[in-house]
């Protein structure tokens, strides 16, 4: 049984506050981009270049680690997907075989808000069982606001070296997009960008087509899914993701093998930044490839600079 969940509000973007009780500045970076079809290298202390406020670093601990993640299935079960039912309950199960078995999936579906199928879980069996009980899809869509939720309330903040991420299944079309009939999500969509943006969980837009299905529909213009391609592919962007498009079911099966395997390597750099003032001011952090330009670093983005009272 689903958990409907719904009255949302909404704060300021987040952001992270690091009580430092030494000057050590802890940071857990996954890198994204590698080739589909090469096994990743695993990089060295060197391939990575740390940036606080535009000040290089000097990295004086780095580990690297094969850890576990969480990860949801962001399903969207919207009216325009209605004719995509099977084909997303398949590949729903196809992404839980492809994941490794130390790894947790919750399952999270949406129309015009979200509801919780399965919370983080590590029995396969009752996952697919789960996912074969999603038998409609109908209503509305607040795609940004149900992103919003997982982000926020969903993903468990503080858990250590194990990595999260959101694999999302959608057209996009919100029906907060203009020319679209209904009320749609109360986030706006760069509201929702800042707290991808602010956040450690990495989002995998897989982009549904719908288009054929839905163009004689009043509400559903050339003009309007250019605009929710658009808008997933800066989610992708924003992450250092690709954004897929899910034509066949089989097209999937490569993506979730890349996805699974982006996430399972973390590397763990410390660094002692040269700014020692404890102000509670924001430190901005960038992590980069020092000679790989075709991967992306992803982390934390910064952190308020604090003792511990």
């Amino acid at each position: 049984m689903a958990l409907l969940f719904s009255g949302f509000v909404y704060a300021q973007d987040p952001v992270e506050t690091i009580r430092i009780d030494s000057d050590l500045v802890d940071l857990k970076v996954s890198v994204l981009g590698f080739p589909p079809n090469t096994p990743p290298p695993m990089l060295d202390q060197k391939d990575f270049v740390v940036m606080e406020d535009g000040v290089p670093q000097e990295i004086s601990f780095f580990a690297a680690a094969d850890t576990p993640f969480d990860l949801v299935l962001l399903l969207d079960l919207s009216g325009s997907n209605s004719k995509k039912l099977k084909m997303i309950r398949n590949s729903a199960k196809r992404f839980v075989d492809a994941a490794r078995d130390v790894d947790r999936i919750a399952l999270v579906t949406f129309t015009n808000r979200p509801a919780l199928y399965s919370s983080f879980t590590l029995d396969r069996k009752k996952l697919k069982k789960t996912i074969d009980e999603i038998d409609e899809a109908y209503g509305g869509t607040s795609f940004w606001d149900s992103l919003d939720w997982v982000l926020r309330d969903l993903i468990p903040q503080g858990s250590g070296f194990r990595r999260s991420a959101i694999v999302v299944m959608t057209d996009g079309v919100d029906n907060a997009l203009p020319n679209v009939e209904g009320d749609g999500s109360q986030i706006p969509f760069e509201a929702l960008l800042a707290t991808i943006r602010n956040s450690e969980t990495i989002v995998f837009p897989i982009y549904l087509d719908t288009e054929n299905e839905n163009r004689n529909r009043h509400d559903m213009s050339p003009v309007t899914y250019a605009t929710a391609r658009e808008q997933l592919a800066q989610i992708a962007n924003t992450c250092g993701t690709p954004m897929y498009k899910a034509a066949r079911l089989s097209d999937l099966d490569q993506v979730y093998a890349q996805v699974v395997r982006d996430l399972s390597t973390v590397y763990s750099i410390g660094y002692r930044p040269t700014n020692k003032a404890l102000d509670g001011k924001w430190r901005s952090v960038e992590v980069r490839l020092a000679a790989r330009t075709d991967l992306f670093a992803r982390t934390k983005r910064g952190y308020f600079a604090k003792s511990r009272s």
